[in-house]
């Protein structure tokens, strides 16, 4: 069997291969880089979770679904500013360290936040207010655009030979958990504000919390270890990362990578974030009611990820996607329309778990196939740029065209037929995908 067969870069020196980190190191390392993603999307998803208080202060309309849809707009546009962080950022990444990487994304985030937090509306401003909305959310969108790339690589390079799957999808997990703390900050707002100044005002209050953890975060971030990864391909002299090297070198895994992206990032954002607006919108359940639902199917679907991660190391990366892909097309559109007609909140829980756990084959293990794709030199922006591109077509426009299918369209089941035909084109994907277990392009530990 060749080195490009088995993944084994032939100028990584055996000596660095053979280095590995001690158990204590290995959970430092990892609690230090989730960390800093916690923050990140606890940031990203503030936005989301707070849309139902604030979009009437950006555009003032009087129909709620209008506002929602111009809100999920400018969610949409920030996603297209993710290509380009992923894109920058994962070449940093690849040259300057993945430490380094990580902390200017994390630097970037807190700007964004803090703009959001101080933004005039649009009874003080006007047009402008929702032009500097949509600024904000662009450096946002920059910042987790390179953050998702470098932490994945970080975390996967890492976690270590035998428990990678395990270890990595703590990546999710901080990605979940800060999805629960932007909910979390939201109920005990619901509960300890009154609803009028919730709002007028106290929808800015997550914001100015996420630049200040975002603060903490850039501090701890500057005392993390380099990955061996990064500074084995570094003591090997391997080509400088380029872009175009990506795209020539390794064009299968590039493509690859966007297909899973496209139907496990459109099918999160269904599930997850949208799914507090359907709940609402769509099945008539109260905004606190929707958000408690919403945060109960995180929660299962946050401690999910260790097992499912545990399961990859043991049946292989392409198992758990196939079983991820396969039940969520079959499952999205009977789900979808039993939610949508029960007025029960048990059943509505169970039914958006449901959609999670099966969503958390692809989660637990998005991060780690990714990365265990490519060579070290190339690997963060491998694993960001078509990541992040496909993210912003699928994933960030998924609100909007759910809300599309439904106001525009007057058939909101064809958000649902919508889903199930992306992850039906990622099943066929990962059946085509090599086990990355056996053969990865990660050799340290």
């Amino acid at each position: 069997m060749t080195a490009s067969e088995t993944g084994v870069d032939t100028q990584v020196p055996a000596a660095v291969v053979a280095r590995g980190l001690t158990p204590l190191a290995r959970i430092k390392a990892i609690l230090g880089g989730s960390a800093g993603n916690l923050v990140e999307w606890y940031d990203w998803f503030a936005y989301s979770s707070f849309t139902l208080y604030f979009a009437k202060h950006f555009f003032p309309d009087d129909d709620e679904t209008a506002q929602l849809m111009k809100s999920a707009a400018i969610f949409a546009v920030g996603f297209l500013a993710r290509p380009v962080g992923a894109w920058l950022m994962g070449l940093y990444a690849d040259r300057a360290g993945r430490r380094t990487a990580l902390s200017v994304s994390v630097a970037m985030m807190c700007l964004g936040s803090f703009a959001i937090a101080i933004l005039p509306d649009y009874s003080q401003i006007g047009a402008a207010a929702p032009l500097c909305l949509l600024l904000a959310r662009l450096v946002q969108g920059l910042s987790i655009g390179g953050e998702y790339g470098a932490s994945a690589t970080y975390m996967s390079e890492m976690a270590g030979r035998s428990r990678r799957g395990f270890w990595s999808s703590f990546q999710f997990v901080t990605l979940i958990m800060g999805q629960l703390l932007a909910l979390a900050v939201l109920i005990v707002l619901q509960h300890t504000m009154a609803q009028a100044d919730l709002e007028a005002w106290g929808w800015r209050i997550p914001f100015a919390i996420g630049g200040v953890l975002a603060i903490v975060v850039f501090w701890i971030r500057t005392g993390l270890d380099e990955s061996a990864s990064f500074l084995a391909a570094k003591e090997a002299g391997a080509p400088r990362a380029r872009t175009m090297l990506l795209f020539l070198d390794h064009p299968r895994e590039t493509w690859m990578i966007f297909g899973l992206t496209a139907g496990g990032s459109l099918a999160f954002y269904a599930y997850t974030t949208y799914m507090q607006k359907f709940l609402v919108n769509t099945s008539g359940f109260t905004k606190d009611a929707a958000t408690a639902i919403t945060a109960g199917a995180l929660i299962v679907y946050m401690f999910a990820q260790p097992l499912f991660g545990w399961i990859s190391d043991h049946v292989g990366r392409r198992t758990t996607l196939t079983f991820a892909f396969a039940a969520g097309a079959l499952a999205t559109y009977p789900i979808m329309t039993a939610l949508a007609a029960t007025d029960s909140g048990v059943v509505a829980f169970l039914l958006a778990t449901s959609l999670v756990l099966i969503l958390s084959g692809y989660s637990a293990v998005s991060a780690v196939v990714k990365a265990e794709l490519f060579p070290a030199h190339v690997r963060a922006l491998g694993v960001a740029l078509p990541y992040a591109t496909a993210n912003a077509i699928f994933g960030g426009t998924a609100e909007y065209v759910a809300l599309w299918f439904k106001e525009e369209a007057k058939m909101e089941s064809g958000f649902y037929i919508y889903v199930s035909v992306v992850m039906v084109v990622a099943l066929l994907i990962a059946l085509r995908l090599r086990d990355t277990n056996r053969h990865s392009r990660i050799l340290e530990d």
